[in-house]
């Protein structure tokens, strides 16, 4: 244990995005004392990866051991979590995104209110007073019930005594091949000189879904079969008949893929061709025979990879499990340049 690391604490941590951001941007300056996750698959992957938090919380017992993860926020007491100096909160960002509801803090999901959620890292940050609050959501956020959803939340931020700065950035300017938009939130406390605080400038453009490719064979499960290709074809038509564009995309390798999501359509929406040397012989249980344009899916590495994951870090679980997971999470090296630019400010300040 560093005592001169600044303590942060992992909410809606998923599978440690923001946390690997932060780490990369602050080295050891930086060390998490609580961790807490829903999803108990996504906990699997984040303990295969990080080995902190070691002390547990009193409030309830952990979802594992060593790294201590705990599940439902709603069920800790404040007071229970280690004091910490920065927040980390990717908090769910289902009820905001433009392809779901949007009933923000009206939506309800199995009797726990996702949109208020956010309700929680108040709470917590209230309580404890961190010099920085960092908040990660989906785009939508922003235009969500015509802007006052946003202005909500800033406005509860500043309530409890801290200067808010967003920014809607793309993770296609920052080193990976994703065309991916999501809001960043930050905010210092009010005693803390922030005024020299900038989101960070795009960094890398360049490089695109023909850098990101694992090395060749890939294995022919990631190939689709021609007839779910002709299935995906006639649903496309049926849209475009419609007017809609909805449907299959290939993607160009000297291009970006679209944003990765955790449904079915984030796989079908960003297929690639790749005609390199692959088995034709099916893996699994499929009709057909494997296309012969050798159109397949990103593998979960590759995903990952769109994140900006390096290769170290462990994918434990089965492809449906991973898939869901990088879709839900976030761009690490955007994450990395915005911690670059609040550990300036923090550096300053000290």
């Amino acid at each position: 244990m560093n005592s001169r690391a600044l303590k942060t604490i992992d909410l809606f941590a998923g599978i440690g995005g923001i946390r690997m951001g932060f780490e990369a941007a602050f080295g050891e300056g930086v060390e998490t004392v609580f961790a807490s996750e829903f999803d108990e698959h996504a906990v699997k992957t984040y303990a295969a990866n990080f080995d902190t938090p070691v002390a547990p919380c009193s409030s309830k017992a952990p979802m594992c051991d060593a790294p201590y993860v705990y599940g439902d926020i709603t069920q800790i007491a404040a007071e229970d979590i280690p004091a910490f100096d920065i927040c980390l909160a990717g908090f769910p960002c289902q009820a905001f995104s433009i392809a779901g509801a949007k009933k923000g803090f009206d939506d309800n999901f199995k009797g726990r209110s996702r949109g208020t959620l956010f309700f929680d890292v108040l709470r917590i940050c209230e309580h404890h007073k961190p010099r920085v609050i960092f908040c990660e959501n989906v785009k939508g956020l922003v235009m969500h019930d015509r802007g006052r959803t946003l202005k909500v939340i800033k406005g509860a931020l500043a309530q409890i005594g801290y200067t808010v700065y967003d920014a809607v950035l793309n993770s296609k300017d920052y080193g990976v091949a994703q065309n991916r938009e999501r809001i960043y939130i930050v905010a210092f406390r009010n005693d803390v000189d922030s005024s020299g605080f900038r989101f960070p400038e795009p960094t890398d453009a360049s490089v695109v879904l023909g850098d990101i490719l694992e090395e060749a064979p890939i294995p022919a499960r990631y190939y689709l079969s021609d007839t779910y290709l002709a299935t995906l074809e006639r649903h496309k038509q049926r849209h475009q008949s419609k007017g809609n564009g909805f449907g299959y995309m290939v993607r160009p390798l000297d291009g970006k893929s679209g944003a990765i999501v955790c449904g079915g359509m984030g796989r079908e929406r960003n297929l690639i061709a790749d005609h390199r040397e692959h088995s034709m012989v099916p893996t699994t249980a499929i009709k057909g025979k494997i296309n012969d344009a050798d159109i397949r899916k990103l593998t979960p590495r590759e995903w990952a990879r769109l994140q900006g994951f390096p290769d170290s870090y462990k994918l434990p679980l089965s492809d449906t499990h991973l898939y869901k997971q990088l879709g839900n999470s976030v761009t690490v090296p955007v994450i990395a340049a915005i911690a670059r630019e609040i550990r300036a400010v923090l550096e300053t300040r000290s």
